[in-house]
C-alpha cells in the first residue's frame, strides 16, 4: 500500500512540476495564440488623393475626435513620409502604395503614358479585352494588367489560399483597379450615376450594389454646398472670393454656397458629385455597404477592405491648396472617417482590424498666389517652347519626327531614325537634354542614358531613376524649376519630384500597431511590406521598400 502510495505521489510530481511533451505542446499552442492576436480581421487601406502632410496639423482644430484624430492620438504617425519617385499622380500612387515599390518596377509609369511598342499612348488600368459591367458605356472596360507585379491584397489572397476577400473602391477606377490588385474578388467605381465593375472581375453586379444603385442613395447629395461651419472661421485658408480658383460651370465667382442643384446639368450631373466632398460621401457610403454585404472581418481569416477617397483630388485641381473649398472638404472627410471607423467597431470590433491612411500624391500651392506673396513661382507651357524646339531639331537633324511622343514631361525619341542618321542614342539624348536645359522654367535635365548608367541614392536624380523603367519610359526627363508648374492658373497640381507633391501623411491605427510617431523618414513603398510583416505573408513580388519596424507591436 505504501509503495502504491509513493507511486501515485511522484507521478503526480512529475506530471505537476516536470516539463513534459504535452505541456511543451500546450505551451507553445498558447504562444502560437498570442502571436495571432495581434493579425486583424481585416485590413483597411485608405488613400486619400492629393493629401498634403499639413492637411493633417493645419486644419487639426476642426477635426473631430473620431477621424483624422482618432488616427493620431491611438495610432502611428509617420511626420516625415515621402514618395520616392516621380511622377507623383494618382495611378502610379495607388500602384506603389499596394505594390510596395516604385514605377521602375511595376511598370506603372503615369496615369497615361506613350507606349515605346504600340506606338500609342495607353491608359494605366484601360484594357479593352473586358467588358463593362453595370453600365453601356466604355467605363468598365479596366483590369490591372499594365501592373506587372503583385500588390500586399494578391499575396494576402495567396496567403488564404484565395479564401480572404478583397473588394477596392473608388470614385476613380484606377483609384479600385491598381489597389484591388491581379486577385480581387471586385474593384468598383463611379461613372454617371452609378457604381460600376469590369468583367475582368464578374459578369453582373451582386444584387446588393444593384440594388445600391437602384435606390439612389446619392441623389441626397444634389444639394447647395455649403460649409459645414462658419466660413468666417477658416481662419486656416484664404479668402473665399480670389483670382486663384477654378469655377464650375455656369458660376459667376468662386464663392460658397455652390449650388450644385442649379448647376447640375451643365456640369455632368451625377459627375459633378466628383468635385465636392459630397463625392467622399458616397465613396464611405458605399465601403460601408460592401463591408455589411461581402461580410469582411466575420471570420478569422482576414480580408482586406481598399477605398481612395476620389474628391479631395478633384476639390484640390478646381480650387487650390489654400481654398476654404479644400478646408472644408477635409472637415467634411473627417466626419466621413468617423462613420467607416464606427461602422468598422460595429461589425468588425475595435481592436480587431487595422487601419493604414495615406495618400497617391500631395500637390503645390497656386503658384499664382505664392508669386503674390513673392515666392518663386511660374507657369510654363510646352506648346509655347515647341516652335524653338522644333527649329532645333530641324537644324541638327533635318527632322523633328525623331522625336515621337511627348509624355509625363519625357521626350521619347526614334531610335529607327537616330540609327539611321548614323547617330548614337546616347548622344542624341545629350544634345536634347542640353537645349530643353535653356528654356524657361526648366531646372535640370536627365538622360535614359544616365538612368541606366548610374545608381542615384538621394536628392532629385534618385526620385527619378526610381520612376524610370527601362522598357516604358522615355529618352530626356525633364524636371520643372521649383514652383513652376504647366497647368491653368487657377488651381493646384502636381505630378513633379519637388517635395511640396512628395510629402504626405502616413498613419497607422489598429491591431499590431504601436501608438507614437516617428519623424524618420519614411517612403511610400514601405507600406506594404509593413504590412506584410503584421499578417506574416509574403512581400509583394516586386517589393523594394523595408518594413517600418517601429509601427509593429
Amino acid at each position: 500500500m505504501h509503495k502504491n502510495f509513493f507511486i501515485l505521489f511522484f507521478t503526480f510530481f512529475a506530471i505537476a512540476f516536470l516539463p513534459s511533451n504535452s505541456f511543451g505542446q500546450r505551451k507553445a499552442k498558447e504562444q502560437t495564440k498570442t502571436q495571432l492576436k495581434t493579425e486583424p480581421k481585416l485590413v483597411v487601406g485608405i488613400v486619400v488623393d492629393q493629401m498634403r502632410y499639413d492637411y493633417l496639423t493645419r486644419f487639426w482644430n476642426h477635426y473631430g475626435d473620431g477621424g483624422f484624430k482618432r488616427l493620431v492620438n491611438e495610432g502611428f504617425n509617420c511626420k516625415n513620409n515621402h514618395f520616392n519617385y516621380a511622377p507623383t499622380s494618382t495611378g502610379p500612387g495607388h500602384a506603389s502604395v499596394y505594390t510596395g515599390t516604385t514605377p521602375a518596377v511595376h511598370g506603372i509609369i503615369g496615369n497615361n503614358w506613350y507606349d515605346k511598342t504600340a506606338e500609342e499612348d495607353v491608359y494605366c488600368a484601360g484594357d479593352s479585352a473586358y467588358n463593362s459591367v453595370g453600365t453601356t458605356s466604355e467605363a468598365g472596360q479596366m483590369s490591372p494588367h499594365r501592373m506587372t507585379v503583385t500588390t500586399i491584397t494578391d499575396e494576402l489572397r495567396l496567403h488564404t489560399q484565395m479564401r480572404g476577400k478583397t473588394i477596392a473602391v473608388a470614385l476613380k477606377d484606377r483609384g479600385a483597379v491598381l489597389p484591388g490588385g491581379h486577385t480581387a474578388n471586385a474593384a468598383y467605381w463611379f461613372s454617371h450615376g452609378a457604381w460600376v465593375t469590369s468583367s475582368f472581375y464578374m459578369d453582373k453586379l451582386p444584387s446588393w450594389v444593384e440594388k445600391f444603385n437602384s435606390e439612389k442613395s446619392f441623389d441626397t447629395y444634389k444639394k447647395p454646398w455649403k460649409t459645414l461651419k462658419n466660413s468666417n472661421d477658416y481662419v486656416e485658408s484664404g479668402l473665399d472670393y480670389n483670382t486663384y480658383e477654378g469655377l464650375f460651370k455656369g458660376e459667376k465667382s468662386p464663392v460658397f454656397p455652390h449650388d450644385l442643384p442649379k448647376l447640375w446639368d451643365e456640369n455632368g450631373k451625377y459627375e459633378m458629385l466628383k468635385a465636392t466632398p459630397f463625392g467622399n460621401s458616397m465613396t464611405a457610403d458605399f465601403a460601408i455597404a460592401a463591408l455589411e454585404a461581402e461580410q469582411l472581418g466575420a471570420d478569422a481569416i482576414t480580408d482586406f477592405l481598399a477605398v481612395s477617397f476620389s474628391s479631395t483630388d478633384y476639390v484640390g485641381h478646381k480650387f487650390g491648396v489654400n481654398s476654404k473649398e479644400v478646408q472644408d472638404t477635409y472637415m467634411r472627410l473627417d466626419e466621413d472617417l468617423e462613420r467607416l471607423f464606427k461602422e468598422l467597431d460595429r461589425k468588425v470590433g475595435k481592436g480587431e482590424y487595422t487601419v493604414f491612411l495615406t495618400a497617391d500624391h500631395a500637390a503645390i500651392d497656386v503658384p499664382a498666389y505664392l508669386k503674390d506673396q513673392r515666392i518663386p513661382a511660374d507657369y510654363v507651357g510646352w506648346d509655347a517652347m515647341k516652335a524653338d524646339f522644333s527649329q532645333f531639331l530641324e537644324f541638327n537633324y533635318g527632322t523633328t519626327d525623331i522625336v515621337k511622343d511627348f509624355s509625363n514631361e519625357q521626350y521619347f525619341l526614334d531610335h529607327k531614325i537616330i540609327e539611321n542618321l548614323d547617330l548614337s542614342v546616347q548622344e542624341v539624348q545629350e544634345t536634347i537634354a542640353k537645349e530643353v536645359l535653356t528654356y524657361k522654367g526648366i531646372d535640370r535635365v536627365y538622360t535614359a542614358y544616365q538612368m541606366w548608367q548610374n545608381n542615384y541614392t538621394h536628392g532629385i536624380p534618385y526620385i527619378l531613376q526610381n520612376g524610370y523603367n527601362q522598357k516604358r519610359s522615355g529618352d530626356v526627363l525633364v524636371v520643372l524649376s521649383p514652383g513652376t508648374i504647366s497647368y491653368p492658373e487657377t488651381g493646384s497640381t502636381h505630378g513633379s519630384p519637388q517635395i511640396y507633391d512628395t510629402h504626405v501623411p502616413l498613419l497607422f491605427y489598429g491591431a499590431g500597431i504601436k501608438q507614437g510617431s516617428t519623424v524618420e523618414k519614411t517612403e511610400i513603398d514601405d507600406i506594404a511590406p509593413t504590412v506584410a510583416s503584421l499578417l506574416g505573408i509574403a512581400f509583394p513580388s516586386g517589393a523594394t521598400g523595408s518594413p517600418i519596424a517601429k509601427v509593429l507591436e
